[in-house]
């Protein structure tokens, strides 16, 4: 059993998400130490690029910040070294097909491999084109994480099938973001995966309140929050540690 699907033997998962890099390296490091401690049982780390196409203006300026202070791929990768050398928490990139693609599909996953990142999420990997990497990427003992959308029963059941480590459940349409309300029947979406597939289901996209936490925390395995975390990383910079942290415990507490 990989070490995300262990995260979630026998309780449900908090996964905070932060974009490398905001507002520094070092900090990053620092932050993702800070949500473990909090409750944080899965960390994404996403790998700044020009033109995130699934995220709101929060995380987007976030990359623009990270890209600003120098951050690569390969800063990225040995701070993950680092947090390696405290910590065996899984850690998932999140990041775009063409970094990957340039960087080169062998040695990317076999950095992740050496460095200890368990899991890649792909948001513009088409799923008719996922076996070009995932097929590479189980030789390196790396999950690529699929992302299901509010869309067709049929689709959802074919993306499930192929599915490991987690899912990414999306629970709007649209870019990342805070949203006050999420209408999209997670109940039923949920119910159609657990048909074909026992991988463990993860929920994201817009959450940021205990409230909602809880409630989807009901219907899946695991609840992500992305935006509301790198909203306050831009707003207290340096001194981003100790609200992240009292933050990602409130959520991680208020899950069901």
């Amino acid at each position: 059993m990989s070490k995300i699907r262990e995260a979630f033997n026998g309780k449900k998962v908090f996964i905070p998400f932060l974009t490398a890099g905001d507002p520094d390296i070092e900090n990053t490091c620092e932050l993702i130490l800070e949500m473990e401690k909090n409750g944080a049982g899965i960390i994404e780390i996403g790998i700044p690029f020009s033109d995130p196409i699934a995220e709101g203006p929060v995380i987007q300026s976030a990359n623009v910040r990270a890209l600003k202070k120098g951050c690569t791929t390969d800063k990225v990768f040995e701070m993950v070294e680092k947090v390696r050398e405290k910590s065996s928490i899984p850690l998932v990139f999140l990041t775009y097909l063409n970094p990957v693609f340039k960087y080169g599909y062998d040695k990317f996953l076999n950095r992740c491999k050496e460095t200890g990142i368990d899991g890649i999420i792909i948001p513009d990997l088409p799923f008719e084109e996922k076996h070009e990497i995932s097929d590479l990427a189980k030789d390196y003992d790396v999950d690529i994480i699929s992302l299901i959308a509010p869309t067709s029963a049929e689709r959802i059941t074919a993306i499930a099938k192929e599915a490991s480590g987690y899912i990414y459940l999306v629970s709007s349409m649209g870019v990342t973001g805070m949203r006050s309300s999420i209408e999209t029947d997670i109940k039923s979406m949920v119910e159609k995966i657990r048909e074909v597939t026992d991988v463990p289901v993860a929920v994201g996209f817009g959450i940021n309140t205990e409230s909602q936490v809880s409630e989807f925390s009901k219907l899946a395995d695991g609840v992500i929050v992305g935006s509301a975390i790198v909203k306050i990383i831009g707003e207290y910079g340096d001194n981003a540690k100790e609200p992240v942290g009292e933050y990602v415990r409130k959520m991680s507490q208020a899950l069901l």
